[in-house]
């Protein structure tokens, strides 16, 4: 069965009901696939079929640490998005399982269901070496992907940003909690992405528009550290706030005694993150492995999409008007 437009070819998207994936699945749609969404409960991500025409989306049922589950939802499929990470393990969820274990599983089912394209989505700062479990397993998906199926495009977006995000939501909120935030690195470096800006690039490598066997590094158009953004966040609610520098041996103290609270505001892997620049590298730019790599130019900034999701942390809401005083 073909598509509305008449596209037959199948995509398989894991993670597809989470903060990026639904965006994915939309930019997918949008361009003809035909979908298959693996989640653990498909009940719950009966939200995203509405997102395309008449039976262009379905939900399997599908566990990433499963083997025959996974590759039963990679049956059929010509491509292959992993989309499934964590911010922090919960629970059964830690991060060798999420970042490391599971992209190999399904590079592995793809690369035996005979799927022509495996796209595995980590994150800019990747690295097997480093000190935060968060990017050492993050790296080490990236290497087992690639073994397992060499033609593996990976993208490695910086902080993705969108109405549903965790990041500048999270701030938003605290300013509206706090008279005084805490500031941990401030002269760190970030290049936003809109996530709906990640679901295009995601779409043109599943469309082949991608080298194979590359990794691609996707920002936006500006880089900030950590200090504008939090003083944009607190002009953008109409909440000036005292930035607290805290220096990073202390941050470390306090995030190892707090990390393991229900709903912990940081923990000593985050810490650890944020002792890094989260930029795109200058060898992606030379080599054209970003964004406009991709063919997603203009990408947007923070300064068009978020003050719009963050007028709900203003005094009075979205009914408040003007700005916030400058810092």
């Amino acid at each position: 069965m073909a598509s509305a437009n008449g596209n037959s070819t199948v995509v398989t998207v894991f993670g597809g009901s989470g903060f990026l994936g639904r965006y994915v699945v939309q930019a997918l749609a949008k361009a003809g696939f035909r979908i298959k969404v693996a989640v653990r409960r498909p009940e719950l991500a009966l939200y995203l079929q509405p997102l395309g025409s008449v039976g262009q989306i379905a939900l399997v049922s599908a566990n990433v640490r499963d083997e025959k589950s996974v590759a039963e939802a990679v049956r059929g499929a010509d491509a292959v998005v992993n989309l499934v990470g964590i911010l922090a393990p919960s629970g059964r969820q830690r991060f060798k399982a999420v970042h490391a274990d599971a992209p190999e599983l399904i590079a592995k089912a793809a690369r035996a269901a005979g799927v022509k394209r495996f796209v595995h989505v980590s994150a800019i700062g990747a690295d097997r070496l480093s000190h935060s479990a968060y990017a050492r397993t993050k790296g080490e998906g990236e290497a087992r992907a690639l073994a397992a199926f060499p033609q593996t495009v990976i993208l490695r977006p910086s902080l993705v940003f969108g109405p549903e995000d965790q990041f500048f939501n999270r701030f938003a909120g605290l300013a509206a909690l706090s008279p005084v935030l805490p500031l941990i690195g401030g002269n760190t470096r970030f290049q936003p992405v809109y996530v709906g800006d990640v679901a295009r690039a995601v779409t043109a490598a599943v469309e082949g528009r991608a080298t194979e066997g590359a990794v691609y590094e996707l920002g936006g158009p500006s880089v900030y550290t950590f200090r504008e953004i939090l003083q944009k966040v607190c002009e953008w609610t109409q909440r000036p706030r005292v930035l607290l520098p805290v220096p990073f041996w202390a941050a470390k103290i306090q995030a190892f005694f707090v990390q393991a609270l229900p709903g912990a505001p940081i923990t000593l892997d985050q810490v650890r993150l944020l002792q890094n620049d989260n930029i795109v590298g200058a060898e992606a730019i030379r080599d054209q492995r970003t964004l406009e790599g991709l063919g997603v130019t203009e990408p947007k900034s923070i300064e068009v999409i978020v003050p719009p999701y963050l007028q709900r942390y203003r005094p009075r809401g979205e009914f408040s008007t003007g700005r916030a005083a400058a810092f």
